[in-house]
Formats: C-alpha cells, sequence, structure tokens
C-alpha cells in the first residue's frame, strides 16, 4: 500500500508525551467552555477575556449565574495547568525542529521564538489570575489589564508559530565553506 511506504516522522517521547497532555487538557476546557457560552458570551470565557467594558464583564458574569461562575473557576484553574502544559509543548516542538538548523540566524530565530512562546505562557498565568479577581469583584482596571495580557498572550503565540514557520523555511545546512 502507498501509505504504508511514505516515511512517518519521528516524535521524540517527550514530544509526544507533551503533545498528549496538552491535547487532553484541552479537550477537558473546551468541554468546561460549553455552559459559558451565553448570548453574552458566545465565546463562553475567552468572550470575559476579551471583555471591552467594565459593563460587559457585569453583563457576562451575569448570565453565568451561579453555577456558570463555578464553570468559569474550573476553566481558569484548568488553565494554569494547560499554560505550562502547551508551553513545553511548544518548547520541545521548537527544539525538535531547529534540530538540523544549525546556522547563526537559525539559532536566533529559534531563541526568540522560544522567547515568545514563554512569553504567552507567563502572560496566560497573569491573565488568570487577574480574571479569577474579576469574577469576585469585577472592575475595569482588572478587566483592561486581563484583556491586555490575553492580546499579548494571542500575539506570542501567533509570532512564536509564524517563527516556527520561517525557522523551517530557512536552510538546511550551513553554507558551504570554499
Amino acid at each position: 500500500m502507498v501509505l504504508n511506504a511514505l516515511p512517518r516522522p519521528h516524535l521524540p517521547r517527550a514530544l509526544s508525551v507533551s503533545l498528549l497532555v496538552t491535547v487532553m487538557l484541552f479537550v477537558v476546557l473546551v468541554l468546561v467552555n460549553q455552559p459559558l457560552q451565553t448570548s453574552p458570551a458566545p465565546k463562553g470565557i475567552i468572550s470575559l477575556q476579551m471583555a471591552g467594558s467594565l459593563d460587559h464583564v457585569r453583563e457576562i458574569l451575569a448570565s453565568w449565574n451561579g453555577e456558570g461562575m463555578a464553570w468559569a473557576r474550573a476553566s481558569l484553574w484548568l488553565d494554569f495547568a494547560f499554560a505550562p502544559a502547551y508551553v513545553l509543548t511548544l518548547l520541545l516542538l521548537t527544539r525538535h525542529l531547529s534540530r538540523d538548523r544549525p546556522g547563526v540566524r537559525e539559532r536566533t530565530v529559534t531563541r526568540w521564538v522560544r522567547g515568545m512562546f514563554i512569553g504567552a505562557g507567563t502572560c496566560d498565568v497573569a491573565e488568570n489570575i487577574l480574571l479569577l479577581n474579576s469574577l469576585e469583584s469585577p472592575s475595569e482596571s482588572l478587566n483592561l489589564a486581563a484583556t491586555l495580557f490575553a492580546l499579548a498572550k494571542f500575539t506570542g503565540l501567533i509570532l512564536g508559530l509564524a517563527g516556527l514557520v520561517i525557522l523551517r523555511a530557512a536552510r538546511r545546512h550551513p553554507l558551504s565553506r570554499g
């Protein structure tokens, strides 16, 4: 069969395990987010992360009432486990994808990519702390700070992934000396 003849990429064991844990946590987060999807919060907890005003935050929190607030807390606490899991997975993926990239430029891109992923995870943790506090007593400053950390997180992830694409598009071997 033709499919069996194709070479299969070999992922290091640590990357495979980390990827599995990350996917499992992501699936749990998606399931926990389902009860949080209301008309004021069509994207669930993500709507809270990106709420533009204190009024919108209060509207979202009111739509979640008692049981929804428990799901919101569960989502944020699970995200404390998810953040290091996805950061570790992305760092291991970066190492795996950069192993045959010995050039100086490639190593510089690799350092920047790692920094983006670590920064994104750090912003995610800070955002979770702010959102947990906002669940108890929402304020304009908590909301603004949480939104800024969420935007920084998503920006870091996007730039880091773009850096991985650039890294893989770079030449595979150093220039020959001659």
